[in-house]
């Protein structure tokens, strides 16, 4: 196997994956192309492992014993594993985030309930925010406040996803909204998942859900600014295709249950060609503090002199013009679990 072909299996996967990301990458480096496909590949074996196998506790077991291995520099015999670990040597990537994306998947095998708003973002910090952060290591960024900004994207991209597929996950006994807020709307959450049905009280707790998606949005945007210049077409990209997602969902009366909100090609091409005007500056934003759910991806960052200095990636094509195929900020994690098969994604 050569590093050329081993690519070759993350693009595979990659072919199956979202559609807002996959029109996303066209607008990103092809170094970074194929960096974050090979990231996304192990993202996309690790969900399937976990939601598909029959031991999900155990899959959580083997894949820290691969990723000791990646960081031991002794690889598994595995495509992905060796991409990934030229990925880590390649861009100094901390353990600490895989560490947390696989914390979020055991919270999802063990049926954890969310009360509150920040639990909620507690676990898309996990899931999401770590592949912002990621994302932005792959770019280069080193700095915190940047980083921190990556993650509120990544948050927010978790909370909109959340917000489209609420029929979905209760019909396969999941719930990631805020008890709390469903009970103070009137929801029984209980109830809600023996019969999730649209509701002006179900609403409410969208609404609320949706706007600190909308204010993590406005934060990131700032921080889209501050990415290198050949970075920011496919991450803006990437923010606002996802971000219609949740402008859909307001569009469907915010009726999660009886349909699912798609952006439709029209209005996709309609945000791509708004991508020759970026985000109006907002330096302020650069100040505010990270969230706190997020310092510990912050902090996961290291401090050294050596982490600090620029790394050059390699080429993983067997021509310098091959066009690689990638995944951009986040997969939408859950769809596998509630079809047992890929779904056609948005």
């Amino acid at each position: 196997m050569t590093p050329y072909t081993d690519m070759s299996e993350c693009r595979r996967l990659l072919s199956h994956g979202s559609r807002s990301f996959y029109i996303a990458s066209h607008f990103l480096p092809r170094a970074l192309r194929e960096s974050a496909s090979g990231l996304y590949a192990f993202c996309r074996i690790a969900d399937d492992l976990v939601d598909l196998g029959d031991d999900p506790r155990q899959a959580l077991v083997t894949l820290h014993q691969r990723l000791n291995q990646i960081y031991d520099g002794r690889p598994e015999n595995h495509p992905i594993d060796r991409v990934l670990s030229q990925i880590v040597i390649d861009h100094k990537l901390p353990r600490g985030l895989l560490d947390a994306l696989l914390e979020g998947f055991e919270w999802d095998t063990e049926g954890r309930d969310y009360h509150t708003l920040a639990e909620v973002c507690d676990y898309g910090a996990r899931v999401a925010g770590t592949v912002g952060v990621m994302m932005a290591v792959l770019m280069g960024v080193k700095d915190h406040a940047t980083l921190a900004r990556a993650a509120d994207l990544g948050v927010a991209m978790q909370l909109t996803n959340i917000c489209r597929d609420v029929g979905e996950d209760a019909r396969a006994g999941r719930l990631y909204l805020p008890r709390d807020l469903m009970q103070e709307a009137g929801v029984d959450p209980e109830a809600f998942l023996r019969n999730p049905v649209p509701s002006p009280q179900l609403t409410q707790v969208l609404k609320k859900l949706l706007a600190e998606a909308e204010r993590r949005y406005q934060l990131a945007d700032e921080g889209i600014r501050q990415l290198p210049r050949g970075c920011r077409p496919g991450i803006l990209a990437a923010r606002r295709l996802y971000a219609e997602i949740g402008q859909t969902v307001v569009d469907n009366n915010y009726d999660s249950i009886s349909q699912r909100a798609v952006v439709s090609r029209a209005r996709k091409i309609q945000i791509l060609i708004g991508l020759i005007r970026g985000p109006a500056a907002a330096p302020e934003y650069m100040l505010e503090p990270c969230a706190t759910e997020n310092q510990f991806l912050i902090d996961a960052i290291p401090h050294t002199e050596d982490w600090q200095r620029p790394s050059r990636p390699r080429d993983f094509s067997a021509k310098a013009e091959w066009m690689l195929e990638l995944f951009m900020v986040m997969k939408e994690r859950d769809e596998m679990a509630i079809h047992g098969q890929p779904q056609e994604r948005d």
